[in-house]
């Protein structure tokens, strides 16, 4: 018998069990995308039917699902901040841990609170969760237990950021990585072990990092990709060199997005700025950058999501644009505007597009015009987390509680 199809049955095991979780921010593997089954062609209540809710205190940071269960964070009273496990099926609280810690933010962040933002990591064995005052707590993930913790301004003697701890960790084999202390930092998983810092700031205000780290090859090379308030920049993950960096212009160094990465290039667009794309080479041991491309729109908060070159791109305008990651040659921008935040997942050709006022959308991609299969009002709370999707639904963080949808349907109902 040919070896073939048990290989395409373990491809095909191997693809469920990465769609049936969403361990970080933006999911596995930090693109936006989910694996699975194509989603049913409508979201209303018979296809999408509410599973549970719960009520907690605000927060901006998404939830992750891990091992059937889900973890969220919270701001209690201004002061403390708490993490909470939830079973995926149910809603049954498994336990909570919590800790003092909060900040007060300034300037335009303020009218939107002074809650946790950063979405936590988790590997099955451990939680990673970041506190406003640049704080990264190690949890165990069945029991809530404190495992380490660091303190960047304690142990580093770095400014408590003006915006809170942002960056949301990220994670690999052996270690954490995350934009705190005023710095790139490599922590040990185990122990909480600063292995390396680079791409060092003066922190305050200015090192008040917004967006979050991706791992990418460019250029041959797998490396981080960073956005700092004012630049992008690649460092090998092994020891913390950084192999090139690039400025990138933004309104007080508004840098929101997570660098997008298609090829060699690597896509950003900034609020203040424009939309643009690098092109990353190498001569040698030497790494160079150059545009390939700029476009006059300008981005916010959220981070495109691409599908077959194209990316899907919620603006500071509020409206939404395709546009080609290696030509930047604008397809469409919608003539409709929407609110101020799209969080965005994107299975196959199918796009979920969380508006921060609560209206769920389903797109389809298309290169000619904005397509809108279906939409719903999910919640009358604002909802400016990122969705988490598996293959049994969504889950979706509203600002004062969580709440779990279920898929009645897992294939696309026929003409």
């Amino acid at each position: 018998m040919s070896r073939r199809p048990w290989i395409a049955i373990l491809l095909l095991v191997a693809a469920s069990a990465e769609a049936s979780e969403w361990p970080q921010w933006r999911g596995p593997q930090r693109t936006g995308q989910s694996v699975g089954l194509p989603w049913p062609e409508r979201i209303d209540p018979e296809h999408l039917a509410p599973a549970w809710r719960v009520k907690l205190s605000p927060s901006y940071s998404g939830p992750i699902i891990v091992d059937g269960r889900v973890f969220t964070t919270e701001t209690r009273d201004k002061k403390f901040e708490v993490v909470r496990a939830f079973d995926r099926e149910s809603g049954k609280e498994l336990w909570r841990t919590e800790w003092e810690g909060a900040v007060s933010v300034p300037f335009f962040a303020k009218s939107n609170g002074d809650w946790i933002r950063s979405t936590p990591a988790g590997d099955g064995e451990s939680v990673f969760v970041a506190g406003m005052r640049d704080v990264m707590v190690c949890l165990d993930a069945a029991t809530g237990r404190e495992r380490w913790r660091f303190d960047f301004v304690e142990k580093l003697k770095s400014p408590v950021p003006d915006f809170g701890f942002v960056c949301s960790p990220l994670l690999d084999d052996t270690a954490v990585y995350v934009q705190a202390g005023a710095s790139l930092a490599k922590l040990d998983k185990r122990t909480g072990d600063v292995l390396w810092r680079t791409l060092r700031d003066k922190g305050g205000m200015w090192g008040s990092v917004f967006s979050s780290p991706v791992f990418a090859t460019l250029a041959g090379e797998r490396q981080l990709v960073v956005q700092t308030r004012e630049k992008l920049a690649g460092v090998r993950p092994a020891d913390g060199q950084v192999l090139w960096e690039q400025p990138v212009e933004a309104f007080r160094g508004m840098n929101i997005l997570t660098p997008v990465v298609q090829d060699d290039l690597v896509f950003t667009s900034t609020y203040g700025g424009k939309t643009v794309a690098f092109r990353v080479e190498r001569q040698g041991e030497r790494f160079s950058t150059k545009q390939a491309w700029q476009h006059k729109a300008q981005g916010y908060m959220s981070t495109p999501v691409v599908i077959e070159g194209v990316a899907y791109h919620h603006l500071k305008s509020q409206r939404v644009m395709a546009i080609e990651v290696a030509t930047g040659r604008e397809l469409w921008t919608s003539d409709k505007s929407f609110g101020k935040y799209w969080s965005l997942v994107a299975r196959g050709e199918q796009i979920l597009a969380l508006d921060q006022r609560g209206d769920l959308y389903l797109l389809r991609a298309n290169r000619n015009e904005l397509e809108v299969l279906d939409q719903r009002r999910l919640t009358e709370e604002e909802a400016w987390a990122h969705l988490a999707v598996d293959d049994a639904g969504i889950v979706v963080r509203e600002l004062n509680g969580l709440s779990a949808f279920r898929w009645r349907s897992k294939t696309p109902p026929k003409p």
